[in-house]
Order: structure tokens, then sequence, then C-alpha cells
């Protein structure tokens, strides 16, 4: 009995603490960007700071089941978890409400349930479960092909629904991979691919095959000793030759115009003024006054609730993809980087602890979630300052949302209770 006492309240408060941090902050900050007008009831449902409270009110109950189920529960029934988050998905197709172009959301009432966020948390639970399993090997191509489908079928089902904002986050699964023995060719693979794919864009096809040719010649004239066949680097430099002309096909003939858009403007590669003029008014609007708002706010900010151009609604979709805007404009950079701060502390914290566990299952599944938390944290603020392409993924416990908050609350409790129970593992 002493035991299961211990047990229950070896809640790593460091996260808890930083987790209250950012769902308060982010609270304020939304209800800086949905207020209109003075606010006489911080409770009006009809509100969207309002119901956002209610939302708040909600991951308080979630929490308290997580923490009180046994941590086993999530490894046991991990692969049910993820079978049922593939089932919300596919419902999405023949049931699924339609909102901005995508079909990610059930309607209930006068609420919506976006599945492709609690999909998140079921895909790591089933990729710690098939990792820790003891006949997995992740050297070996069978089970690195296994893994990559349990990654793969959500994402490709989110993408169906338009999507793609929430199908990046898959790629998260690839630094969790990584600490779990996948060899190192695959990152240095994957880093090429993303820079032949951006070349390609920017350069034109025929550079960038110059360039691989050129790369490929002093790998093979510097390696004397350890000289590869020559048909290796052909046929590597064949791929990467079928690689950029793929790139400028599926950028041409596949990508929607907005996001063709949104390419070209984040690589600049549109030279006509006037047609770059016509795109900043149409794709990058959002960009631009995102952008302003922030560079307004100076370094210690307007004020809570003082921000002109977040209570005039310059930026369109504030309260949500772009709220990083409303931080920049009433906290400053101060604000700004507190923000940055309690994120960064957050994923480190999560990385230590989960190096830290006993289990397998628990560590892989730490790993997937400060992977995703990164991921959602780095291409959020980097899409709201112009780093990044545009796309729509959520900053955790800022944007609003009840699915975005819910699922970010389940994703990092599960790791919190599996985190208490390392004590009672052998």
């Amino acid at each position: 009995m002493y035991r299961e006492n211990q047990r229950r309240f070896q809640f790593d408060w460091i996260i808890i603490l930083l987790y209250v941090l950012l769902v308060a902050f982010g609270y304020l900050n939304i209800l800086s960007a949905s207020h209109v007008g003075e606010i006489t009831n911080y409770f009006d449902t009809s509100q969207l700071y309002g119901k956002q409270l209610i939302f708040m009110g909600l991951s308080l109950i979630l929490i308290i089941l997580i923490l009180s189920l046994e941590a086993k529960f999530y490894e046991r029934f991990a692969s049910i978890i993820y079978l049922i988050a593939i089932l919300a998905l596919l419902g999405l197709f023949i049931f699924g409400k339609e909102i901005n172009g995508a079909r990610s959301w059930y309607g209930i009432g006068s609420m919506t349930i976006q599945p492709s966020e609690f999909a998140k948390f079921a895909t790591a639970l089933a990729v710690a479960k098939y990792i820790s399993d003891i006949q997995t090997n992740m050297k070996t191509l069978k089970d690195q092909l296994r893994v990559a489908a349990i990654i793969v079928i959500p994402a490709l089902l989110i993408l169906l629904q338009n999507d793609a904002g929430s199908t990046i986050v898959y790629l998260a699964f690839f630094f969790v991979f990584y600490r779990e023995g996948l060899q190192q060719v695959y990152l240095v693979v994957a880093l090429s691919l993303i820079f032949l794919a951006v070349l390609s864009l920017k350069l034109g096809v025929t550079i960038t095959v110059l360039i691989a040719a050129a790369v490929l010649l002093s790998r093979y004239l510097l390696r004397r000793k350890k000289r590869s066949s020559v048909l290796q680097y052909i046929l590597v430099l064949l791929l990467a030759i079928g690689f950029s002309f793929g790139v400028k096909l599926f950028y041409q003939h596949v990508l929607k115009p907005h996001q063709q858009n949104r390419i070209s403007l984040w690589l600049r590669l549109e030279k006509d003024p006037i047609k770059l003029e016509k795109m900043k008014k149409a794709e990058a609007y959002n960009l631009i006054q995102s952008e302003q708002a922030i560079s307004s706010g100076g370094i210690t900010g307007k004020g809570f609730l003082q921000g002109t151009r977040t209570t005039g609604k310059f930026v369109p979709e504030q309260e949500t993809d772009y709220i990083f805007s409303t931080v920049g404009e009433e906290w400053g950079f101060l604000g700004s980087s507190f923000v940055v701060i309690l994120f960064v502390a957050l994923i480190i914290r999560i990385l230590y602890l989960a190096e830290a566990q006993k289990s397998q299952f628990s560590r892989v599944y730490g790993y997937g979630v400060a992977s995703i938390f990164f991921l959602h944290f780095t291409i959020n603020i980097g899409m709201v300052m112009g780093l990044i392409p545009t796309v729509g993924i959520p900053l955790p416990f800022f944007s609003y949302g009840g699915s975005g908050l819910w699922g970010f609350t389940i994703l990092l409790f599960i790791f919190v209770k599996l985190d208490s129970n390392k004590i009672n593992e052998w």
C-alpha cells in the first residue's frame, strides 16, 4: 500500500509548473486577440476567451483522469488507442465538417472536434509500443518499414483531408528513430534531399545537378583509401537528377496556387514586381501584418490589451495560428523571449526525464512528446516571423481551440504519468 501511495505522488512538478505558465499566458493572449470592445464578463461563453476557459476547465478533468490511471495502461492499450485514432480520421471522410477547405473536424452541436490533434499522442504511444517490443530491432529494414508505416498511415489520412500543416508534425518522429539507433546515413540522406529540393526551386534543375555532380566528384577524389565504385556515384547522381526534376514537377503541377505562392515568397522566386505585389496581397497579408505587429512591440511591448494592431484585428487568425504576433506586440521582445524560454525549458526537461526512464517504452514516448512540441513551437514561431513558409500549425497551449489544448495536454500528461512510475520499474 505504501508503494502504491508513493507511486501516485511522484510527479514532476517542474513540467506541471511550465504547463500551467504556458496555458495561463496563452489564455491572456487569446483574451487580447479575441476581445471586442470593453470586457464586462470574462466568462462570456459567446466570446472565444470565454470558451477557452471552458476548454481549460475540461483540461483539468483530463489531467486528473490521465494521472489516476495505472501507468501500464498506456503501454498495454497503445495499439487500441492508435486504432481508435485511425478510425476517427477515416470517419472524417464520411461525417467530417469542412472548414477553410480542410475536412478535419466533427461537428457536435456548436462545437467542433479535430481528431488529428489526438492522433499525435496515439501515434506516439504506438511508436513507443512497437520500438520497445523485445523483438524489434531498429537497425533492420523490416522493422524500420513497419514503424514508418505506423507514422505514414495517420499522416497520409490527414494530408488527404487537406491539412498539410498537421501532416508535417509527423516528421518529428524522425528524431525519435535517430535516438533509438537509426543509422546516421538516413539523417544525411534526409538533409541532402531537403537541400536538393530548395536548390531545385531556387536555382533551377540544371544548376542544382551541376552542384550535385561537383560535390560527388569532390567526394570521390578525396576518398582515396575508401573509394567506392564509380558506378555508385553515378547512381547517386542519377537519383539526384530524378529527385530534382520531381521536386520541380511537384511544385508546378501538384501544389495548389496558394501553396506555390507561399513557397515562392519564402524563397523569393518571383522576379516580376507586379506579380510579386499581387502575391503579397493575396498570400503574405497575414505575414506582413504579423511582422508589423511584432516589430511595433519593441523591447517591452505596448501592454496587456493595449496592442493597437491586435485590438484592431489587423492580423487574421490572430487567436489561432498567428497568436505569437499578439505576444510580440503587447509583451515585446522580453515577453516573446519569456515564451521561447518556457518552451525550450519544457522540451529540455522532457528530454532529461526521458533519458532517466528505466522503461524503453517511456523513453521512446518521452522523445516523441519532446519532438512534437519542438516541431510545433519551431514551425509556428518561424512561420509568424517569416523564417519559414506559412503553414497552418498551432502554437501549443497558446492557440485558441479545445482540440489543440486537450490533445497537447493528453500528450504531455501521459508522459508525466509514465515518468511518475519509473520508481517502480526494475
